[in-house]
């Protein structure tokens, strides 16, 4: 296999070579090391890739000349080929052997880590008409295998494919602030715009003397068993990650200037509290 796929490497570098950085991003991405990244990243590359694959190296070859002309400082080019030990998430049936391009960091001496025989963690995605071949999805997306990288891998993956996953989070709908009987009471509902257009709401509840209080709905309507997301699930990493910064002004167009005013307020609160989405 791998001489007929040395026969075409150029077309099977074009067709595999992962996402390139910039030479600026590339001298500050992560390198593929045993450290386990946040829950974040590991979503960001779970979300990005139709194909994961825990595998083992069995050969590389080092790329050079104008099929490696392109290659981020720091960086060098291998041709690779992994025997698949698990397949942990794919469309379809996969071959037990793939190929792929990877820019695998120099270490500080300038040199190429040792790939064969290194177990890794791939996140990928096929390539049209090579059944045998993945495009890793980015820079970094092959990882030294760790027991902790894969069962958190395995985590989010449970996450994104199961019935009724939240959605990504597209912008910012209506929302409005119910003033309560008493001073310093009341309850502002905002309510989120998906990709997929399934309803996801937020609530702040005031009450006076106490701690303000916020939930997350994943339907039309919000009962008592609303709460907030616990950190690093997948409803949290949507909302963290992907709310805007702030309540545009036409969430609150139809509301009195007092009442935008503290859903404004309240919206930050719900930041606030989701807290980061990396760091």
């Amino acid at each position: 296999m791998l001489r007929t796929c040395l026969f075409s490497l150029s077309a099977a570098i074009a067709a595999t070579s992962p996402q390139l950085l910039t030479p600026a991003e590339a001298q500050t991405a992560a390198p593929s090391a045993a450290v386990v990244p946040g829950y974040a990243e590991i979503a960001d590359l779970v979300l990005a890739s139709p194909v994961l694959l825990d595998a083992q190296v069995r050969s590389a070859v080092r790329i050079k000349g104008a099929e490696a002309a392109n290659v981020a400082p720091g960086r060098m080019r291998f041709y690779v080929e992994a025997d698949v030990l698990a397949l942990i998430r794919a469309p379809g049936a996969m071959p037990t052997r793939v190929g792929y391009v990877v820019d695998v960091p120099l270490d500080a001496r300038g040199k190429a880590p040792k790939l064969n025989k290194r177990r890794v963690l791939l996140f990928a995605r096929p390539v049209s008409g090579q059944a045998a071949m993945v495009q890793l999805t980015t820079l970094d997306s092959q990882r030294d295998w760790s027991a902790e990288l894969d069962a958190r891998v395995r985590g989010v993956v449970r996450e994104v494919v199961a019935s009724g996953a939240p959605p990504a989070v597209s912008g910012l709908g209506n929302a409005f602030h119910v003033p309560g009987t008493l001073p310093g009471e009341g309850e502002t509902q905002i309510f989120v715009q998906t990709a997929t257009g399934a309803p996801i709401s937020l609530s702040i509840l005031r009450r006076p003397g106490e701690q303000r209080r916020w939930a997350v709905a994943l339907g039309e309507i919000v009962d008592d068993a609303a709460a907030a997301p616990p950190r690093d699930t997948l409803l949290w990493y949507r909302l963290a990650c992907g709310l805007p910064r702030a309540l545009p002004a036409a969430s609150t167009a139809n509301e009195e200037p007092a009442n935008a005013a503290i859903a404004r307020e309240d919206y930050a609160f719900v930041l606030q509290q989701l807290g980061a989405c990396r760091g």
